[in-house]
């Protein structure tokens, strides 16, 4: 981080502590949500314990269903009516077939879909601070969104490729931000979070045989994921991986077994977050921005 960047970081930590109060004291704690199609629906059981155990959220970055959730909860939607709608979803809720070369549907129904969660459309009236991440398939890098409209940066980020097709927006051709973040831990670290909380939904490789082209997909990027190096791993503290490698992509239906898979995973790390976060508080009478800034130099 260059000086510049230090100093800026130093002058929101202060003020924050100015408007926070004894509160500022303690470490800013930033929850990274990845993707899996229906097994997003695990992060409501995660949501649900980290509320339960009174774990402050400062921040959210999350990376295709991740994104949609991760911007539900920042904009106030109920984890109740997350878990209600998630039951009901179903593909064409946010999907629709059409021709074309560069995919096989279009998923530019999820902008309606967001709204039946939240009537907030912009970054700027949300009550935590998002990130949402895409990738730029020309550069092959992650961009992230922090500022302006929702509804296309959450259709980047939830672009699959070879599914849905790329969204064309603010000049760039985006997909599915899991090629570059499958977990967006470093973008909640842009953020200002002093510690990061993953949630990985890792699908596993089934023994049945694919069903479909999305299935053959699918299983192809867990392969290389599988083998490959996964720097995002180095930005988080505490990570979550529920047990959710049986639920197939589209399997709305187990909502209640997501989400339960959710909270035990998250019950399981409880005393390993709340360790965490009592390591990474600042010592009596020493403010939290000297302490922030001496991590980072």
């Amino acid at each position: 981080m260059s000086s510049v960047l230090r100093w800026v970081s130093r002058a929101v930590n202060g003020l924050r502590s100015f408007a926070y109060g004894p509160d500022a004291d303690r470490p800013r704690v930033g929850l990274a949500l990845g993707g899996g199609f229906a097994r997003g629906i695990a992060h409501v059981g995660v949501l649900r314990v980290l509320n339960e155990e009174g774990i402050p959220i400062d921040y959210i970055a999350g990376t295709s269903v991740g994104a949609l959730i991760g911007a539900a909860y920042a904009a106030g939607t109920s984890l109740e009516e997350m878990e209600i709608q998630g039951l009901a979803t179903r593909f064409k809720d946010f999907g629709r077939w059409t021709l074309s070369r560069l995919g096989m549907a279009t998923n530019d129904r999820l902008e309606d879909f967001l709204h039946r969660l939240t009537s907030v459309k912009h970054f700027e009236e949300l009550e935590i601070p998002l990130c949402i991440v895409a990738t730029d398939l020309v550069l092959g890098e992650s961009v992230e969104f922090t500022e302006g409209e929702l509804a296309p940066a959450l259709r980047a980020s939830c672009a699959y490729p070879g599914l849905f097709l790329p969204v064309e927006y603010q000049g760039r051709v985006l997909v599915d931000g899991f090629l570059t973040a499958l977990v967006p831990s470093e973008a909640v670290r842009h953020m200002g979070a002093d510690v990061v909380i993953g949630v990985h939904l890792e699908p596993g490789l089934l023994r049945n045989k694919p069903r479909n082209t999305i299935e053959v997909i699918g299983r192809s990027f867990s392969i290389i994921q599988a083998a490959a190096h996964m720097p995002w791993r180095d930005y988080v503290d505490v990570l979550l991986q529920p047990d959710v490698h049986h639920v197939l992509w589209d399997e709305f239906a187990k909502t209640p077994q997501l989400i339960a898979a959710g909270e035990a995973e998250a019950r399981r790390l409880m005393p390993d977050i709340k360790a965490v976060l009592a390591q990474r508080s600042p010592a009596p009478g020493r403010h939290r921005s000297t302490y922030r800034y001496e991590q980072e130099t």
